[in-house]
């Protein structure tokens, strides 16, 4: 674990707890932006939602 980058300004109770974490693409799991943040790093997977993608590239 790393090689993952942990974002410590995100608090997950804050986020909105409607959102789905996923949801189903051509038979395939595609996990929401609200799951990456709640989830609280980048597992570097080259996620769709992954709102981490910026500070990873960098």
């Amino acid at each position: 674990m790393d090689n993952v980058r942990k974002n410590k300004t995100i608090n997950p109770s804050a986020l909105p707890a409607t959102e789905p974490d996923y949801y189903l693409e051509n038979g395939k799991v595609v996990f929401t932006a609200s799951f990456h943040l709640k989830r609280g790093y980048c597992c570097q997977s080259g996620c769709r939602h992954c709102p981490y993608k910026e500070s990873v590239n960098k």
